[in-house]
């Protein structure tokens, strides 16, 4: 099949990869083709074929259309929506992304970033069911951040994380609901795993 003549299809390849935390290196490994030939793509000095392209967006986790589709205004990347996160699938696993937000290129290569869709009132007034928060993927939290939590294996939430020797708080903002405490063993044989910290709400009207 002929190679797709798309402008800025390598600029998007590199700014998905760096939104996942990958090396060339590692992309390339993945999807089976050599670091210089992905690096003469991202530089736009060669347009790869549709079955290269699908291979790379399988690589990344991420639709086709996320590398070919609407580019995204200059300064901004895009970073997928998703509706739920479950203990040991790696996010650049998951492929059922139900939209996607634009962040800006400085944020997108300062980390690893993903967009989470809220479920349910625990964090209200200022987070609401169908919001959707960005998130910086790291694997602890300061005291006061709001974070994004597993808990025993279930699907990921979202609380105000408090800190002391014994174990970890989980406060939601909303009086209804009262805060939840896991000691260090519990942190360990539950497991609670921190997946990242919110960064941005986007708020649906």
């Amino acid at each position: 099949m002929n190679s797709l003549e798309v402008l800025g299809v390598g600029k998007n390849i590199k700014v998905q990869r760096k939104i996942k935390g990958m090396t060339q290196q590692e992309l390339a490994d993945k999807a089976n083709i050599s670091r210089s030939y992905l690096g003469d793509v991202e530089g736009g000095r060669y347009n790869p074929s549709i079955e290269t392209l699908y291979d790379i967006a399988h690589a990344l986790g991420i639709h086709i259309t996320s590398l070919i589709g609407d580019e995204p205004p200059k300064g901004s990347a895009k970073i997928p929506v998703l509706g739920k996160i479950v203990a040991g699938v790696p996010l650049e696993a998951i492929t059922d992304h139900i939209g996607y937000e634009e962040v800006t290129e400085e944020m997108a290569s300062s980390g690893n970033y993903f967009a989470l869709k809220i479920k349910g009132d625990s964090m209200e007034p200022k987070f609401s069911d169908g919001d959707v928060v960005i998130v910086r993927k790291q694997p602890d939290l300061e005291s006061g951040d709001i974070g994004i939590v597993i808990i025993n294996g279930q699907d990921a939430t979202i609380k105000k994380i408090k800190k002391d020797d014994t174990g970890i708080y989980l406060i939601p903002t909303n009086p209804n609901y009262e805060p939840v405490f896991y000691n260090n063993e519990q942190i360990i044989n539950l497991p609670v795993e921190i997946l990242g910290k919110v960064v941005e709400l986007r708020s649906k009207f």
